[in-house]
């Protein structure tokens, strides 16, 4: 199926939310697996992923990233819809925020705009490093308090958050219950192999889901996923 750019903004645009909304956005195989042979994700996706990849992150306030997935992934500046962006009032980019407890963030990243996101108790003369050029939200011992970035989220008006991963990242949110959406392409590979799934985590947990909409598209699927909450 051949959709044009205003249907796919119609598909996935942010719901009215008063706020933080977290979206995920994954690609995986058949199987489950969440990167290519070469170790990275970008592969599995077609032209179509590749286009909802884009307009997600022209739709976001902020992309949330670990570190270690944008090291691995060859992370760089970025390009989004300014023309899209401006008609919905957004900024110019989206903020770029990199989670890391350790600190290691590609020196590439560590520029000017970057958010850094890590904990209360990592290394002070790293934290104080990384403060002489991009801002670090370090809250939470141990690990970090989600709760109270997007707390920091929200008082900036960042309402709509996009996640790319990796799946430790993610399986720290879906384990807390703060993932609202997840966009998941379905790449029509069987893999096999010890790739990773699209998250990771000790604890097992059971969110319900409801499906927004699924598009064949590059002889897969495009799926989107909301989070089913009761009152």
């Amino acid at each position: 199926m051949t959709l044009d750019a205003g249907e796919l903004e119609r598909l996935y645009a942010y719901p009215p939310s008063d706020r933080p909304w977290v979206r995920t956005n994954f690609v995986s195989t058949l199987d489950g697996a969440a990167t290519g042979t070469d170790g990275k994700s970008g592969t599995l996706g077609g032209p179509t992923d590749t286009r909802v990849f884009a307009l997600l992150r022209s739709l976001a306030d902020v992309i949330v990233v670990g570190a270690g997935t944008a090291r691995d992934e060859g992370y760089a500046d970025f390009e989004v819809d300014t023309d899209l962006r401006a008609r919905l009032g957004l900024s110019p980019v989206p903020t770029m925020v990199l989670v890391s407890r350790r600190l290691g963030i590609p020196p590439a990243l560590v520029a000017p705009g970057t958010v850094v996101v890590t904990t209360a108790d990592a290394a002070p003369e790293a934290v104080a490093t990384l403060r002489e050029t991009v801002e670090v939200i370090a809250v939470g011992h141990g690990e970090i308090d989600w709760t109270a970035v997007l707390d920091t989220f929200s008082e900036r008006g960042w309402h709509r958050v996009l996640c790319e991963g990796g799946p430790s990242l993610h399986g720290e949110l879906v384990r807390l219950d703060l993932v609202d959406e997840l966009c998941l392409t379905i790449a029509p590979v069987l893999a096999c192999g010890d790739a990773p799934r699209i998250a990771h985590g000790h604890d097992a947990v059971h969110h319900t889901m409801t499906l927004g909409h699924a598009i064949e598209a590059d002889g897969g699927l495009l799926t989107r996923w909301v989070r089913t909450r009761h009152p």
